[in-house]
């Protein structure tokens, strides 16, 4: 027996997307769950629709329940060739996808201008500064963040899965350009 969810955007409209956090509860129970692509609502689809608002990614959603790890792999049925014909193993792709652009800020800047990212402590007392760009014109910004506990289960759950399903595991990372994140 299958546990089945509609993520479609009329259902979750109509559930105020319970159905979304309700279906990552399930993958969490159960260690599995295929996902169909659906539909992340903007202005235009909203009205579409006649949905009550622009709902988040039911992608964000899920990928932070999981603590934002997520392995894609084929789905392999022995009476469909597979599009590479010369692979003998199936890819599995394995994806930190908590906070990312799923859980990002954005800002559109109008005018000339700085923008600079500053951490302030719990203290109230500002940390550390620092500057992102100096806007010569009107533009966007975007800002994005990760947790250390989130990083490590990412990386422990890459280890588990290719120890579980006795596969190679490679890992790569873009540290010369993004070297506080990837150092982690």
């Amino acid at each position: 027996e299958l546990d089945y969810y509609d993520l479609g955007v009329e259902h979750r409209d109509k559930t105020e997307d319970k159905v979304t956090v309700d279906s990552a509860h399930a993958i969490q129970k159960y260690g599995v769950g295929v996902k169909c692509a659906t539909i992340t609502p903007n202005q235009d689809r909203v009205k579409e629709y006649n949905l009550k608002q622009e709902w988040k990614s039911p992608n964000g959603t899920i990928r932070s329940i999981l603590d934002g790890t997520v392995f894609r792999k084929p789905i392999i049925v022995k009476n469909i060739p597979p599009a590479v014909r010369s692979w003998k193993k199936p890819i599995t792709v394995g994806r930190h996808a908590y906070g990312d652009l799923y859980k990002d800020t954005e800002l559109y800047i109008p005018e000339a201008g700085k923008v600079e990212l500053v951490y302030t402590g719990k203290d109230g007392k500002e940390k550390q500064r620092a500057l992102i760009h100096d806007f010569d014109g009107a533009g966007v910004i975007m800002g994005q963040h990760n947790l250390d506990k989130s990083i490590l289960s990412f990386a422990q759950a890459c280890f588990n899965y290719a120890i579980s399903e006795k596969i190679d595991l490679w890992f790569a990372t873009k540290d010369t350009i993004s070297k506080k994140y990837h150092a982690r």
